[in-house]
């Protein structure tokens, strides 16, 4: 919705999410919505809630936790630079998603990366053990 001055007071959850860049797509955003991942002052919503500045969003994209509050309203996807200007994520997010991040890093460090792209002799012992014919 618009005022006199053409400046935005509300705006749709799933176009907001998708002009700030949290989906790449309008679609993803609503599927995520009806998915249960995003939640609007702590409740789940539906794709078409209009959304106000300050409203306090919980966003759970992959393993990406957000929480974030809205700060501003625009509803056609602007650069990155312009899009993070829309919202203002809490310190503890932060600090928790970078700890996950940490976490997953160091598990998979022990992981040993093949040196090879395996051949046609061992595709074919891996499907064996596998127990594809």
């Amino acid at each position: 919705m618009a005022t006199k001055n053409n400046e935005l007071t509300e705006i749709r959850l799933d176009k907001w999410l998708w002009a700030s860049r949290f989906f790449k797509t309008r679609a993803i955003a609503v599927e995520s919505i009806n998915g249960g991942r995003v939640h609007l002052n702590g409740g789940r919503v539906k794709p078409a809630r209009m959304i106000r500045l300050n409203d306090e969003l919980k966003i759970t994209r992959g393993t990406d936790r957000y929480h974030v509050f809205v700060k501003g309203l625009n509803d056609k996807r602007r650069p990155a630079k312009e899009a993070v200007l829309m919202y203002e994520e809490s310190e503890e997010s932060i600090q928790e998603r970078e700890a996950a991040h940490e976490l997953n890093r160091l598990q998979s460090a022990n992981i040993k990366q093949p040196t090879h792209k395996p051949n046609k002799r061992e595709r074919r012992i891996m499907d064996k053990f596998k127990g594809r014919s």
